[in-house]
């Protein structure tokens, strides 16, 4: 089963074929994506790049372009003085599946 490294977002995921994973928001408009790998794991054989593995490409499908991640909440809190502030933030992400690793 061939594996890839890929980054996108300033972020690093280690993706095999058929896997769906969500990742932060593209700005691509299109049905599919496409990602240079940074390493890819095929059997015993192991190719690193430098820092991309050349003539080397992972494709991806677009699922759904603008999910929303799980809620993230943050607290401030001063004891004793009646102050306390909370806030939330959902993240806006973009679902794909890999479709290829060539």
């Amino acid at each position: 089963m061939k594996k890839a490294v890929i980054a996108t977002g300033g972020k690093q995921y280690l993706v095999s074929e058929g896997e769906t994973l969500q990742i932060e928001l593209l700005k691509a408009s299109g049905k599919s994506a496409t990602f240079e790998p940074l390493l890819i794991i095929d059997g015993d054989s192991v190719s690193v790049g430098t820092p991309i593995v050349e003539k080397a490409k992972v494709t991806a499908e677009i699922v759904a372009n603008d999910v929303k991640a799980e809620k993230v909440t943050s607290i401030r809190y001063k004891a004793k003085k009646r102050v306390h502030k909370v806030q939330g933030h959902r993240q806006h992400q973009t679902a794909i599946k890999i479709t290829k690793i060539a």
